[in-house]
């Protein structure tokens, strides 16, 4: 069973040319899906379950949302590229697309600090203690 195609990484080619706006529309795509708490609630939900991800129903449960609210949500993260899912049986498994999120997070620091990385120790020390 295979996961669920991600939009090609930012700086994929699109055609004969690369797009230079394209990293920054998907990291606006990205934000504008978790700019809802229901999904961004999901997508954390994802992280915290790991490699093994979760049904849809499961999550739908631990938010405390109908079913039929949270497939849509999921549908933004997949189509976003922050999260894939896999079909088992009648259930719908999803898991954090961490790709994308990596993406997401080296877009935004892809400049830290003026060129001068050893400012921006002290960011990256704390995320990796972050709990």
């Amino acid at each position: 069973m295979e996961l669920s195609e991600s939009p090609p990484p930012p700086d994929a080619p699109s055609g004969a040319a690369s797009d230079p706006g394209s990293d920054a529309a998907t990291a606006l795509a990205a934000f504008a899906a978790l700019s809802q708490a229901t999904r961004l609630d999901a997508l954390r939900l994802l992280i915290e379950a790991g490699p093994e991800g979760l049904p849809a129903g499961d999550i739908a449960a631990r938010l405390e949302v109908r079913p039929n609210t949270l497939s849509p949500n999921l549908a933004i993260l997949v189509q976003a590229g922050l999260a894939r899912n896999r079909r088992e049986g009648r259930t719908i498994r999803y898991f954090a697309d961490l790709d994308g999120l990596r993406r997401l997070v080296g877009f935004l620091v892809q400049d830290c600090c003026g060129g001068r990385p050893e400012l921006c120790r002290p960011l990256f020390d704390d995320l990796r203690g972050a709990p």
